[in-house]
């Protein structure tokens, strides 16, 4: 296999120099043109006439021929003897060799092309057909050599809990309870957990809300003291956008000091789902409010994500939107293909889709686009297996793809959850009960709460628990009445506790 020669970025600033720093750059706009018309031709070839034609105009074919031939002959002399190694040029042709080449950036991060518009029309023309369907060279893109994609989640950072002056033993428990807060954010899916150890190296200078931005790139960040009251110790806790400095909320947990560390799983249960909640709320605002092409990345997801989950069609509509332009800012992140695929399935199993079986069809699609990007990827392999059960009724693969979501991730909470809800319409409601009580356990932030009491009443339902069940649905209902398959549950728990009236008063929209 032949060593890449050329560096190219397509998506954003075009940049086009040597693989190797400082041998050489191309840096004329019809140099890069040119390069850019080429890495996007069919095995890297293009004649001279349509070169000819998109950079120079059609004016005059002998002054274009002319241009051609001393742009190849500028770029010549730039590369020296690199360039016989990836252009070849006949009378009639130029070709890039393609295998030279390392596409770098990422697809999507930013426009194709960006600031690159020259004025000959036939080029303006050809960059406006891949601006409005960039997704067509996205083939160019080697996805197991590019670097990690840089999260499209909000970036959470949980600094050391400072002890009170004159009380450093305390210290040790404040790094401890930041530790335990960074463990349970990270088992989410919606948030993108700084390492505690980074955060902790924070802090051994004079930390301020700037420098976590800058530093750890955290667009949130948890702050606090732990401090004794009496006979209670007592931690208190801020979240803060880095980008305003402004604190979201306070909360406090105080127990006493015999008991603190017995009861402080409380206390954190409290701030991790108060943290989810306000980073949800806080991105539906600031979709609602702005258009969305300026809406932050990281807001697009959660966004995405909660509208998907709310009971009114409109919400669920705008969801899509939402999520599809997560996607084109961030193609290769596989969660958001994934979370798109379920909004298929929902689509489908609520009955809102006017074509059941091209919506069926996208939901597979994305959930394989998902896997394509991210084999392992258990989340993406619950969403798979969601597909499966609910669209093509493949219970055995949905199994399949749940058991080696748990075998990769034992704390994959969608994954537990849907496979107790499974194992209840298998009649294993056992297995049922205690998957979905352990998907619960590890669900510090999910923004749709109502999805995991649902299948939860299912299961619990499923093995006789009619009160269980019924508390659940009903928990369930108070964030989305219109959730046909909690209601369902809801009828037949009233059914077996002999309330009939009950249930016949429920109406199923």
């Amino acid at each position: 296999m032949f060593e890449k020669v050329i560096a190219i970025n397509l998506f954003g600033a075009c940049v086009v120099r040597s693989v190797e720093d400082g041998r050489f750059e191309i840096t004329g706009s019809k140099h890069k043109a040119l390069f850019a018309l080429l890495a996007t031709a069919p095995f890297g070839r293009r004649t001279r006439s349509f070169l000819q034609e998109a950079l120079w105009g059609t004016a005059c074919f002998d002054t274009g021929r002319q241009s051609l031939r001393r742009a190849l002959s500028d770029i010549k002399q730039i590369m020296g003897g690199d360039f016989g190694e990836v252009l070849t040029s006949t009378n009639t042709e130029v070709t890039l060799d393609l295998s030279r080449i390392d596409f770098i950036g990422r697809p999507g991060n930013g426009t194709f092309l960006e600031g690159l518009d020259l004025r000959e029309r036939s080029f303006t023309q050809w960059l406006s057909g891949i601006r409005e369907n960039p997704a067509q060279v996205y083939s160019l893109y080697s996805l197991s050599s590019q670097s990690p994609a840089m999260p499209i989640l909000p970036v959470v950072a949980v600094l050391p809990f400072r002890a009170a002056p004159g009380a450093q033993e305390h210290a040790v428990l404040g790094d401890w309870l930041a530790e335990e807060l960074s463990r349970s954010l990270s088992r989410s899916r919606m948030v993108a957990v700084i390492s505690h150890l980074s955060c902790r190296e924070m802090v051994r200078q004079t930390v301020d809300i700037a420098s976590v931005r800058a530093r750890l790139q955290a667009n949130y960040c948890v702050v606090g003291s732990v401090h004794a009251a009496g006979d209670d110790l007592v931690m208190d806790a801020d979240f803060i956008d880095t980008r305003s400095g402004r604190i979201l909320w306070t909360r406090q947990f105080a127990a006493p000091t015999a008991r603190f560390l017995a009861r402080s799983a409380e206390g954190i249960e409290m701030i991790v789902r108060t943290i989810g909640r306000a980073i949800a709320e806080e991105a539906i605002a600031h979709v609602n409010a702005n258009e969305l092409a300026d809406i932050e990345d990281h807001k697009l997801l959660i966004a995405g994500v909660e509208f998907m989950h709310r009971p009114t069609l409109s919400a669920f509509a705008r969801s899509r939107l939402v999520l599809e332009e997560a996607i084109s800012r961030a193609p290769t992140t596989p969660e958001a293909h994934a979370w798109l695929g379920k909004w298929y399935v929902l689509s489908v199993f609520n009955g809102w889709s006017t074509n059941t079986a091209e919506d069926t069809q996208k939901a597979l699609d994305c959930t394989a686009r998902a896997l394509d990007l991210s084999p392992e990827n258990s989340f993406c392999l619950t969403i798979d297996g969601f597909a499966q059960n609910n669209l093509l009724r493949r219970l055995d693969i949905a199994d399949k793809r749940y058991s080696t979501a748990l075998q990769l991730n034992p704390n994959e909470a969608l994954s537990w959850l849907l496979k107790g809800a499974m194992c209840a319409f298998r009649d294993d409601s056992r297995e049922a009960v205690k998957a979905v009580t352990t998907a619960r356990k590890l669900s510090p932030l999910d923004p749709f709460g109502y999805f995991y009491d649902t299948l939860s009443a299912t299961a619990f339902f499923a093995a006789g628990d009619n009160e269980k069940a019924l508390a659940l649905a009903d928990r369930s209902l108070e964030v989305n009445d219109r959730h046909i398959s909690t209601l369902r549950t809801k009828i037949a728990a009233l059914h077996f506790m002999d309330r009939q009236q009950d249930a016949r008063s429920i109406y199923i929209y």
